[in-house]
C-alpha cells in the first residue's frame, strides 16, 4: 500500500476486523475477505498468535467470552483459532488478488516475526498490549507504521506507550480510542476521549468500535477519526467469542457507505454559497419590489415597498435608503426597484 499517512490525508482508513471470526477455518477466512471487498473497506485484519505464547493453560475467559463460548479456559478457546504461517501466506496472497490490504494483530514476539516474514505493510496493536512495552518496542523497531488501540487505558498509560515507540525512532503512530467491552454500551464509549488524545499527543487519531450498531463509528469520522476499525462476521449466530458483537456483511457495507457520505459532506470548511445552491438562492431570496403602482416623481414611503421573491432587484438591506427617495419613472406593483429607478 501507499504510506498510510498519505492515505489518511485523503480519506478515512476503514479496517474490517475479521479477528478470529474465521473459527480456525481457512475457507471461512476467504469468505470474510470476499465480503470485506464487497463492503468497500480498505483493509481486513486478522489476529496472529500462538496460544502457548499468549495465555497460561488456566487463564480464565472474560465475561463476554463465557457468554458466547461457555465455560473453560482462554487457552482452550484460542488454541482452535490459531492461523499457521501457511494460512497467513495464503490469506495475504488472496487479499492481494482481491485488491484489499491484509493486516494482522500480533500478540507475541513469535507472531511479529511471522508477520515480518510475509511483509505486512503496518502493525495493529491491540488494547490488551498497550502496556506491553517490550512488545511495543519490538514492533516499533521494525520501522513500520503502527496503529495502537487504547482500550482500558488512562492517558498516562497511553503516554508511556507513545514514548517507548518514539524512543526507537519510529514516529509513524496512529492512536485509536476504544472501549474494550464486547459489546460496548453507548454510554461507555466516551468519544470525546478521542479528541483528548489528539490534543495531548498531536498524533492522528481513530476509533476501534465495539458497539452493536454503526452510528458511533460514523460519528467518530465526523469528529475527525482517520482510522475506523470494526468487527464483522458472516453470521452473528456462529459459534465463537466475537461474532455476536460484530457486524454482518450488509451492515458493514452500510457503515462504509455512510462514512464515505459523511466525508463528502464535511467539505473544506469555507462558508460560501455552493454553486449548486445558486438556483435555489435566486428563487428563495427576496428583493425590494413596489407594493403599489408608483408614479414618476412620487416620494417613496415605507408602505410603497415590499419584500418578495425572487432575488434580482435591490437587497433588502437597502430598504431604508430607498424610503424618502423620488421615483424617476413609473414603477408597477411587484416590479423590482433598482437604483436607476430613483433620483440621486
Amino acid at each position: 500500500m501507499n504510506n498510510i499517512f498519505d492515505f489518511i490525508q485523503k480519506k478515512c482508513f476503514i479496517i474490517a476486523e475479521a479477528g478470529v471470526n474465521h473459527n480456525g477455518d481457512i475457507n471461512i477466512a476467504k469468505k470474510l475477505i470476499d465480503k470485506a471487498v464487497e463492503a468497500g473497506v480498505d483493509a481486513i485484519k486478522f489476529q496472529t498468535f500462538k496460544a502457548d505464547n499468549l495465555v497460561t493453560k488456566e487463564a480464565p475467559k472474560a465475561d463476554y467470552q463465557k457468554d458466547t463460548t461457555g465455560d473453560g479456559s482462554q487457552y482452550e478457546m484460542l488454541k482452535g483459532l490459531e492461523l499457521s504461517l501457511e494460512n497467513h501466506i495464503l490469506l495475504k496472497k488472496y487479499c492481494e488478488n482481491k485488491g484489499i490490504i491484509f493486516i494482522s494483530t500480533p500478540f507475541d514476539f513469535e507472531s511479529v516475526d511471522l508477520l515480518e516474514k510475509i511483509d505486512v505493510p503496518l502493525y495493529k496493536v491491540s488494547s490488551g498490549d498497550l502496556t506491553n512495552l517490550p512488545l511495543l518496542k519490538y514492533i516499533s523497531q521494525k520501522n513500520k507504521p503502527i496503529i495502537l488501540s487504547t482500550g482500558m487505558a488512562n492517558l498516562g498509560e497511553v503516554e508511556e506507550a507513545v514514548e517507548i515507540i518514539f524512543k526507537t525512532g519510529n514516529k509513524n503512530l496512529i492512536l485509536l480510542h476504544c472501549t474494550s467491552n464486547y459489546p460496548a454500551a453507548y454510554e461507555d464509549v466516551n468519544l470525546r476521549a478521542m479528541l483528548t488524545m489528539k490534543e495531548a499527543f498531536k498524533l492522528p487519531i481513530g476509533y476501534s468500535d465495539h458497539t452493536m450498531g454503526i452510528e458511533v463509528p460514523i460519528s467518530a469520522v465526523a469528529l475527525g477519526a482517520k482510522v475506523i476499525e470494526k468487527h464483522f462476521t458472516l453470521d452473528k449466530t456462529m459459534d465463537g467469542p466475537d461474532h455476536r458483537a460484530s457486524l454482518e456483511p450488509d451492515e458493514l457495507k452500510m457503515m462504509v457507505d455512510s462514512i464515505r457520505n459523511i466525508e463528502r459532506a464535511m467539505g473544506d470548511g469555507i462558508k460560501r454559497c455552493n454553486k449548486n445552491e445558486e438556483n435555489t438562492k435566486s428563487a428563495a431570496r427576496k428583493s425590494i419590489v413596489a407594493a403599489r403602482n408608483i408614479r414618476k416623481d412620487d416620494i417613496i414611503a415605507n408602505n410603497d415597498i415590499s419584500f418578495k421573491r425572487p432575488e434580482g432587484g435591490l437587497s433588502l438591506k437597502y430598504a431604508d435608503l430607498i424610503v424618502g427617495k423620488t421615483a424617476n419613472r413609473d414603477i408597477n406593483k411587484d416590479e423590482h426597484i433598482r437604483w436607476r429607478d430613483i433620483y440621486d
